[in-house]
């Protein structure tokens, strides 16, 4: 199967909606409305169009990542991250390295355009597998109620996170 990874464009949008519809249609751990916070996310300023990502197979789009702009504050400190929200494969398609595809690309642009560490809130055993670790061992922490094992952090830059603590600040798309 080869899988083409490239950056999103306008006329994806559709597709890419009813992907992420389809990814989370049986997951436990969603509220099942990831798709549109997508839309939401492409409208705010913390979009950066370079990193949303689709995977393609045979020109159909069957993985979808998203990467935005977020901050951890720590008084008036502030150290500029992104946020990995979220990765989507098809369910025909998971299992067979899109996701893995997408993440590293997703990684790798980051890094290209000077981003220096990706947050994610997340399965506590899949992302470990790319380098993520528990957020809280950097002295991070996020705005929600959830397990400190789902609450994850990689460095793109080593020791980026040496010295940086505070909380989370999201976009106010996330909680709209």
């Amino acid at each position: 199967m080869k899988i083409t990874i490239r950056q999103e464009i306008t006329e994806d949008h559709k597709a890419v909606f009813e992907l992420i519809e389809k990814a989370f249609k049986d997951e436990v751990y969603s509220d099942h409305t990831e798709q549109f916070l997508v839309e939401r996310l492409r409208m705010s300023k913390a979009f950066e169009p370079a990193l949303s990502i689709v995977a393609e197979v045979d020109n159909k789009i069957v993985g979808h990542i998203l990467l935005t702009k977020v901050k951890i504050k720590n008084g008036d400190d502030e150290f500029d991250s992104l946020a990995l929200t979220p990765v989507s494969v098809l369910p025909d398609y998971q299992r067979k390295g899109v996701g893995r595809k997408l993440i590293e690309q997703a990684h790798q642009k980051a890094k290209e355009l000077d981003f220096k560490s990706v947050l994610v809130l997340g399965h506590e055993a899949y992302y470990p597998k790319f380098g993520y670790q528990q957020a809280n061992n950097f002295g991070i922490k996020f705005p929600f109620d959830v397990p400190p094992e789902n609450c994850m952090a990689i460095e793109l830059v080593e020791n980026v996170l040496s010295g940086v603590s505070g909380t989370v600040e999201y976009p106010e798309e996330f909680s709209s």
